[in-house]
């Protein structure tokens, strides 16, 4: 199973970017092999608006079935529900501690966003 983290680096034992939309980027990690891809958000990072929801399309994009966030806003846990990706929030850890905790069932899954839009819309 394909798994999107927000990461602070490059690697599995990175920290987890509490922040979803402008992460600096994301670890895609398979939870079977951890083969993982380092996805580059700068796109996101400076964006004026939007940056949850072009964050949610990059998740899905790179075929991940599971986040697991930090923090998660509307905007971008509809686009994620909506693409079938199964949201957990308020985690936080190594992405190597959390994908491991998510596979022991310890993570419960988000019921919606735990942050406020910060677009406005």
């Amino acid at each position: 199973m394909k798994i999107a983290v927000p990461s602070q680096g490059v690697n599995l034992e990175s920290k987890i970017d509490m922040r979803f939309g402008r992460a600096k980027y994301f670890i895609v990690a398979n939870s079977d092999t951890w083969e993982f891809e380092t996805v580059d958000n700068k796109q996101n990072i400076q964006a004026a608006a939007g940056a949850g929801i072009q964050a949610a399309q990059i998740v899905a994009d790179h075929g991940a079935e599971v986040l697991i966030s930090g923090n998660c806003g509307p905007n971008a846990y509809r686009t994620l529900k909506a693409a079938g990706i199964e949201v957990f929030t308020g985690i936080d850890g190594t992405i190597k501690e959390v994908v491991n905790s998510y596979k022991a069932g310890k993570l419960q899954p988000a019921e919606g966003a735990n942050v406020e839009s910060h677009s406005g819309i």
